[in-house]
């Protein structure tokens, strides 16, 4: 709330904001509704402020909502303000000099002051009246100033929007006409972010959807409008649908709880200090409830105290964004407050969205990352790389300022799914084949080093999050991250015996956090484990290959980098990060992932487009001594990976490597590609079976590890009686699990 309670009706105050000049006006205790479109003295008032202070940029009517004018609006009116300012002062058309020039001077006066009068808070009406009295007047020097009166209104954006209307068969019949010029944004006042709450008239509904439930419950709606390659994505959050009486205790709770806000000690815990301030929230909203004799049930006391924490130590409009599982990327462009957010569906890709946050909201944000993360955003440091929590929904998030950014502060989030991402669900979304899954389970369980590459938004972390649930629950996990993505917590919940090691951001020189070369060394001092990556940034790639040399990693070593080939991967490592050429050779896998795009260029998919093995046989360029040898080649045309030659005829020095060191597969390659076929084999099935039940939890993590337990265990029983884990005798062991499985779900 801008105005504090005691503060003169009407007074108003103009701020800087976002690098754009904002009127507000205090309407609180107004016995109206204020608006542009239904008062005349509203619109005068406006104007009036506008004609002395002609470089705002946009109007805010302060009630207990916010009414909020944008730019546009705004510029029309403005338009009329500098027209009544150059006619009075200027022209001086009432003035007696000139009424003497026309003659008739008490008929012409009246008409002129009431034209002027008019024009402040009605120039429809104005400009109709008169068009009327120039067609009603003589030729003379009185007619020519009407004209050219007429002129100069007809050339604004206000009158321009009426002829239009008036084209295609309206009239003026009062106020009614102003609701097609003008249209406010409604903001509630305990939040600064601006938002459009009605649908566009010119866009097609392409798909509803709601989410969360019941009072905390948000409407998506999907549109398109003719000619866009965007689609709008629309949310009305419930906090713009209460009543008057909610939204005034919510006014009054936040000026009292925004006195007590969290200190830094306090940000350590971030679901705690939420859980403490709800209980305080509740508590204070049914006393002043109470008190006012507003009547409230439980469950709104419940949905308004989450309002207010989220408003308060919370990260407002962001927290219901992500609330949609649909979203994988939010964008906030500086200057935040003259931009609309961005996002990324996964069914409708990039959309521009109807919310446009303001300057207050966004440096609050910054903020309370600042104390989340515990890592510095200033002129010295102006990236921070961190993560946010809420719940389920997780949040990779990255915040520039200036003077990296020249406009200010601007945010991307990439929200991870709520659940971890399985090879199953990778096949239902076609990602990659039953095949290529049971290539890349025979691969981890081989104990490999995998890298994983691609692109930008490629898949790669939720694809490594997939490697890592089919490491066997049995060994142990070490995950180094400099921002924390991978499912760590998911996967303790499946019972893995899984380390998280928090690392310094390769964009930070100092801190008190470890760099993550140093983790890297530390980690080989925790005994016996998987070591996993979250991404491979910096100085720490010279530490990981010099573990992966002297062969003091036993078990698989999986992590992603940037890159969109195998090629681009070792350029990558060893002309930027500096690893030895040979050194790379440590490197046993490389799958790449990349999106595919449609041939319209509105749409892009998630494919694995390849799986590399990078050979021993080579010594300076790998691309030249035939280093890189392709198993996996993604057909465009088919929309499918495919094995290659050499897959298929047995010449993979990886699966080899593997195979020499199981008892039965060594020579025996159709043995080994039994194994192969039999992993994506039960992965395909898994998929299928989710299919015909319409049972989506099958794909999830949690039946994903059970899956791969009772493979191993029947693999196991198998292998002793017959010598091998042949599919012939494994696959119907472990269907009878499934089917048995899946009847006790």
């Amino acid at each position: 709330m801008l105005f504090k309670p005691g503060t003169p009706l009407y007074a108003h105050e103009i701020e800087r904001e976002g690098g754009e000049d904002v009127l507000y006006i205090n309407y609180l205790g107004a016995p109206f509704v204020p608006s542009l479109e239904d008062s005349f003295q509203v619109t005068a008032q406006v104007l009036d402020i506008l004609t002395e202070n002609q470089n705002i940029s946009r109007v805010v009517l302060v009630q207990q909502r916010n009414y909020n004018y944008n730019f546009d609006q705004v510029s029309s009116l403005l338009e009329i303000a500098q027209l009544y300012n150059y006619l009075v002062k200027e022209e001086r058309v009432s003035s007696q000099e000139k009424l003497q020039v026309f003659g008739n001077i008490p008929a012409r006066h009246s008409f002129l002051t009431y034209f002027l009068t008019t024009l402040r808070g009605d120039p429809i009406l104005a400009y109709v009246e008169l068009r009327r009295a120039f067609s009603a007047e003589t030729p003379g020097p009185y007619a020519s100033l009407l004209e050219k009166m007429k002129g100069m209104i007809e050339n604004t954006k206000v009158i321009k929007s009426y002829l239009k209307i008036e084209e295609a068969g309206g009239e003026y019949k009062g106020r009614e006409v102003y609701h097609q010029i003008f249209s406010a944004d409604i903001i509630p006042n305990f939040t600064f972010t601006r938002l459009v709450a009605t649908l566009p008239k010119d866009a097609d509904i392409v798909a509803q959807y709601e989410i969360a439930s019941g009072y905390d419950a948000s409407m998506v709606t999907i549109l398109k409008k003719e000619n866009d390659s965007k689609y709008l994505y629309h949310i009305i959050p419930p906090e713009y649908a209460l009543e008057e009486d909610q939204h005034l205790l919510l006014n009054i709770a936040r000026n009292v709880l925004i006195e007590h806000r969290p200190k830094q000690e306090e940000y350590t815990d971030p679901e705690r200090t939420r859980q403490i301030f709800f209980n305080i929230a509740r508590d204070l909203l049914q006393e002043l409830a109470r008190t006012r004799g507003i009547r409230i049930s439980y469950p709104q006391l419940n949905r308004l105290a989450g309002i207010l924490v989220r408003h308060t130590v919370g990260f407002g409009i962001i927290e219901i964004l992500l609330q949609d599982e649909n979203l994988q990327d939010i964008v906030m462009n500086a200057p935040i407050s003259q931009n609309p957010v961005f996002v990324r569906h996964a069914e409708f890709d990039e959309c521009v969205t109807n919310i446009t946050p303001s300057q207050e909201d966004a440096d609050s944000w910054a903020g309370k990352f600042r104390l989340i993360s515990g890592r510095p955003l200033d002129d010295a440091n102006p990236i921070l790389d961190t993560e946010l929590s809420l719940g389920k929904a997780r949040a990779r998030v990255a915040i520039i300022q200036q003077p990296l950014s020249p406009y200010g502060l601007a945010y991307a989030l990439r929200r991870h799914r709520d659940e971890p991402w399985t090879l199953p669900l990778f096949i239902e979304k076609k990602m990659i084949d039953p095949f290529a899954a049971g290539l890349i389970s025979f691969l981890v369980d081989g104990a490999r080093t995998v890298l994983i590459a691609g692109t930008r938004s490629s898949g790669k972390t939720s694809l490594l999050g997939s490697l890592m649930l089919e490491i066997m629950t049995k060994y142990r996990i070490i995950v180094l991250e400099d921002v924390l993505e991978l499912p760590v917590d998911a996967m303790k919940k499946l019972g893995y015996d899984i380390l998280r090691m928090k690392v310094r951001s390769a964009l930070l020189q100092s801190g008190t956090e470890v760099p993550a070369e140093e983790g890297i060394r530390t980690s080989l001092r925790l005994g016996d484990s998987s070591l996993i990556l979250g991404e491979i940034r910096s100085t720490e790639a010279k530490a990981l290959y010099e573990a992966m040399r002297v062969g003091a990693l036993a078990n698989v070593v999986a992590g992603t980098v940037h890159g969109a080939s195998p090629y681009a991967v070792f350029d990558r490592v060893v002309n930027d990060l500096g690893v030895p050429v040979t050194s790379f050779k440590a490197t046993d896998v490389v799958i790449v992932a990349n999106p595919i795009r449609s041939p319209d260029g509105l749409h892009s998919y998630k494919r694995i487009t390849g799986l590399t093995e990078v050979r021993k046989n080579w010594t300076r360029d790998p691309l030249e001594e035939k280093g890189f040898v392709d198993l996996l080649r993604y057909n465009i045309e088919k929309d499918a990976l495919e094995p290659t030659a050499d897959l298929i005829n047995g010449d993979s020095e990886v699966i080899k490597s593997i195979a020499s060191s199981v008892r039965g597969w060594a020579g025996n390659w159709d043995a080994v590609y039994d194994n192969i076929l039999l992993r994506g084999k039960m992965k395909h099935e898994i998929v299928e079976i989710s299919r015909r039940l319409k049972n989506p939890v099958l794909l999830e993590a949690d039946f994903n590890a059970m899956s791969n337990n009772a493979f191993y265990v029947i693999a196991e029983k198998v292998r002793k009686e017959v010598g091998l884990p042949v599919s012939e005798r494994v696959f119907p062991e472990w269907k009878k699990w499934l089917e048995k499985a899946v009847k006790g779900l």
